[in-house]
Formats: structure tokens, sequence, C-alpha cells
């Protein structure tokens, strides 16, 4: 399985998710903790709300880009949906109010949720060879 960071292109690719997801992880935090020291005594619901917000951009972005995929180009649309979490974390100085990071935490979300079907629906395209990616299909081939 290791064999495929011998890829270049897709050594290139996995490096750039890993990034991402770290940052995206990091900024979540650093959002809910913004949200967490602006509320006060309401903290508790207000970070409620900012995960909430987190899961709806999801569930309601993550099928409408998957719907897309197929006809935005594929590495400038991977590029655009970064730079877009790289403007949250960007903002993040300037937010002074809770309904800021609401808007921040929709906004990094939505990206991060339209960016993950474009990232799948990459890798077959840099290895054609589905043994290289789908657990399973190495053993299921080698028992035929």
């Amino acid at each position: 399985m290791l064999s495929i960071l011998a890829n270049r292109t897709y050594k290139h690719l996995f490096a750039a998710q890993v990034v991402a997801l770290v940052g995206t992880g990091l900024l979540t935090v650093a959002l809910g903790l913004l949200a967490y020291r602006l509320a006060g005594a309401n903290a508790g619901a207000v970070l409620g709300t900012a995960l909430a917000i987190k899961m709806v951009a999801y569930v309601l972005v993550a099928p409408v880009a998957q719907a897309f995929v197929g006809r935005l180009p594929r590495r400038a649309f991977l590029v655009a949906t970064d730079l877009v979490r790289a403007g949250v974390a960007l903002a993040l100085p300037f937010v002074d109010q809770v309904w800021q990071v609401y808007v921040l935490i929709a906004v990094l979300q939505s990206a991060s949720a339209a960016f993950t079907p474009t990232f799948q629906a990459t890798i077959p395209d840099i290895l054609p060879d589905e043994r290289d990616y789908v657990p399973g299909q190495l053993a299921s081939s080698t028992v035929r």
C-alpha cells in the first residue's frame, strides 16, 4: 500500500491533503475556543451552535460538491478551496463577535466539504489501477 507514494503526483496530493486536514482541524479548534472566549456565560450554547454549523455545512455542501466534481477543473477547485480555508485563518485576528465565528465556521467547513469529494474523485485519475488504492482489491485479485 505504501508503494503508491512512489507516484510523485499522488505523493504531492496526499501531502497536501494531510496539511489541509491538520490545518482545518486546528482552525476548527481555534474557532471553537474563540467562540468560547467571546461568549462568556453562554459559551456552552455558542460552542454547541458552532459545532452544529460545522456538521450542517458538511451535510449540505458535500453532496452538492460531489455532483459538480466531474464538471469542474479539479486542480483549480482544490486550490481554490484551500485558499478559502487559508482566508478563514487570516480572518481570525479580526473576529470580535460570536456571529463572525459562526460565519467563519460555515465557510471553513463548506470549503472542506467541497474539497473532500473532489480529492477522492482525483485519486482514480492519478492511480488508474484500482488495486493501488482500494483496500481488499489486491487480496481478492490474487485469489482468482
